[in-house]
Order: C-alpha cells, then sequence, then structure tokens
C-alpha cells in the first residue's frame, strides 16, 4: 500500500521572518516586572541564567502517616 503524500507549498507571504526583539524596551521592562519575583529570575528568563546558582526549592507537601 503506497500513500501519497499531499504537496502543500507555502505562500510567499506565509514565510516566516526573524524580528530583532528588544529585551530591554518599555514594554519588555514591564513584562519582566510582572513575571520575575527577584532580579534572578528576571536574569533568567532573559536567557542570562548560569548554571552554579543554588535552584529553587519546592514547597514541601505534607508528610503522610503510615497506618500501623
Amino acid at each position: 500500500s503506497k500513500r501519497k503524500r499531499s504537496s502543500k507549498k507555502r505562500s510567499v507571504s506565509a514565510k516566516s521572518t526573524k524580528t530583532d526583539v528588544n529585551i530591554l524596551s518599555p514594554a519588555a521592562m514591564e513584562n519582566v516586572y510582572y513575571i520575575s519575583h527577584n532580579a534572578v529570575d528576571c536574569l533568567e528568563f532573559r536567557g542570562f541564567g548560569w548554571t552554579g546558582a543554588t535552584k529553587k526549592k519546592g514547597k514541601k507537601g505534607k508528610k503522610q502517616k503510615s497506618k500501623k
């Protein structure tokens, strides 16, 4: 059983264009103000994280008591 592949061509206007993004623009700074909680978060969101940093600890869950 042979399958035919549909050959769909993208139109010229459908090509993705890469735009330069300024991460220090007023709109970007307002966005990072709302999504980051401290300077380390801000830098990590912008792609400037480092590997030696201390990682966030998750919330501790309640310990379940084992029944005897």
